[in-house]
């Protein structure tokens, strides 16, 4: 990974406002890189001085090891996990992709985070 795609990546978490989450794989597109586990990689390794606590898989939970710091950080900022997760209702569509045929279909089934 070079510098310049750590910074991208660090520079989309640091604007992540209070009370606002983005999945892993949110955070890589906006950087413009490809890999969501990347993004994780990032965050485990160079994200102690970031809001690392906004950002969550793409099914709206937390990795194990962190989850319960990450959830009351998140409960701090008025954003509230239910059994682990954060609401359907409190996440954000994800952009539509045109499938061979042309048709949209739904994207972001799995979850982006890094198996922990």
């Amino acid at each position: 990974m070079d510098e310049e795609t750590l910074e991208r990546v660090r520079d989309v978490v640091a604007a992540i406002p209070p009370g606002r989450t983005l999945s892993y794989g949110e955070v890589a597109a906006r950087a413009g890189i490809r890999s969501a586990r990347l993004v994780g990689r990032i965050l485990s390794e160079d994200g102690h001085d970031l809001p690392w606590h906004r950002v969550l898989r793409a099914d709206g939970t937390s990795a194990p090891h962190v989850a319960q710091e990450q959830a009351a950080r998140l409960r701090a900022e008025g954003v509230l996990m239910v059994d682990g997760r954060l609401p359907p209702e409190h996440r954000r569509a994800r952009p539509r992709r045109r499938g061979a045929t042309g048709e949209g279909r739904r994207t972001g089934s799995g979850s982006d985070a890094p198996p922990s």
